[in-house]
C-alpha cells in the first residue's frame, strides 16, 4: 500500500508543476481564516482523494480542503488525512518550498506518512517503523535522526508563520544554527539528520502534522507538545482540528 500511495503522491506532485511552471494565472480565494486556497490546491485534492479510494475504500478520507462535520467524524478511528497542497503561499511565491501529504491514521496514531516535495522532486515516506527518502521512483534509502553533542544543532523554523513565543525561545538557546523553511519539508530534515529542532508555537492543523510526524517518528526522532504530550489524532476526544504547540526532535 505504501508503494501505492507514493506514486500517488508523485503523480498529483506532477500535476501541481504543470500549474506552476505555466504562464496561465492561478485563481486565488481566501479561507475564514485567510489562508490562501488556489484551483491547484482543489485539483491535487481530487487526485488524492480518487487515488486513496482506489487503493483502499475503506479508509474514510479527511482532507484540508473540504468542510468538516465532527457529528460524523468523531467516531472514525481510522482514516486517511490529507493536505493535497501544504504551503501554497510558498506555491504562490514560487520558491519551491511545498509538498503533497498523505497520512494513515489508525487508533489515533499517524502509522503511515507520505511527504513529496514535486519542486525537487524528492519523496520522504514511513510504515512500520521505518523511514525512507526517494531521490528518484524506485531508489530509496533509509533515513534517521542524527546529533552529535560536537556539532551546533540546526533549529529549524517556519517561514511564513512568526510569532513572539518562538522569539521567547530563541533567545533562551545560547548555541544554534537557524534556517526557515515552508510547508512540512521541515519535519523531513529533522527526519534525515539535517536538521535537529523544529519549534512550533503558533497555530497548525492535524493534517499539516500527520504525515511529517509518522516520518519523524519512524525515524527515530520525537513530536511532542510542549507539556510532553502526543499530538491528538484520535477525533473522539477532540473538538476541532487544531494542534496544540509541538517541537520536532531529533535529540
Amino acid at each position: 500500500m505504501l508503494e501505492k500511495v507514493c506514486k500517488l503522491a508523485r503523480y498529483t506532485g506532477s500535476v501541481i508543476m504543470k500549474f506552476y511552471n505555466s504562464q496561465k494565472s492561478i485563481n486565488i480565494s481566501y479561507k475564514s481564516d485567510k489562508t490562501p486556497i488556489t484551483n491547484v490546491d482543489r485539483e491535487a485534492n481530487n487526485i488524492i482523494k480518487e487515488g486513496l479510494i482506489q487503493i483502499n475504500p475503506n479508509f474514510p478520507i479527511i482532507s484540508e480542503e473540504e468542510s468538516h462535520n465532527f457529528d460524523i467524524y468523531r467516531f472514525w478511528k481510522d482514516y486517511w488525512l490529507i493536505d493535497p497542497l501544504d504551503g501554497t503561499k510558498e506555491f504562490l511565491k514560487k520558491n519551491g518550498e511545498f509538498t503533497v501529504n498523505i497520512s494513515l491514521i489508525k487508533n489515533g496514531i499517524p502509522v503511515l506518512g507520505v511527504i513529496y516535495a514535486p519542486f525537487s522532486n524528492i519523496l520522504y515516506s514511513s510504515f512500520n517503523n521505518n523511514a525512507w527518502k526517494e531521490i528518484k521512483p524506485g531508489v530509496k534509502e533509509k533515513i534517521s535522526v542524527s546529533y552529535s553533542e560536537k556539532n551546533t544543532p540546526l533549529l529549524i523554523t517556519s517561514r511564513s508563520h512568526p510569532d513572539k513565543e518562538l522569539n521567547n525561545y530563541l533567545k533562551k538557546i545560547k548555541n544554534y544554527k537557524l534556517k526557515k523553511m515552508g510547508s512540512s519539508l521541515k519535519f523531513c530534515l529533522i527526519a534525515e539528520g539535517t536538521a535537529q529542532i523544529y519549534p512550533r508555537f503558533g497555530k497548525t492543523h492535524i493534517w499539516d502534522t500527520a504525515a511529517g510526524q509518522a516520518i519523524v517518528t519512524a525515524a527515530g526522532g520525537t513530536v511532542k507538545t510542549w507539556t510532553g504530550d502526543d499530538l491528538n489524532y484520535s477525533l473522539s476526544s477532540c473538538s476541532s482540528f487544531i494542534n496544540s504547540g509541538f517541537c520536532a526532535l531529533s535529540i
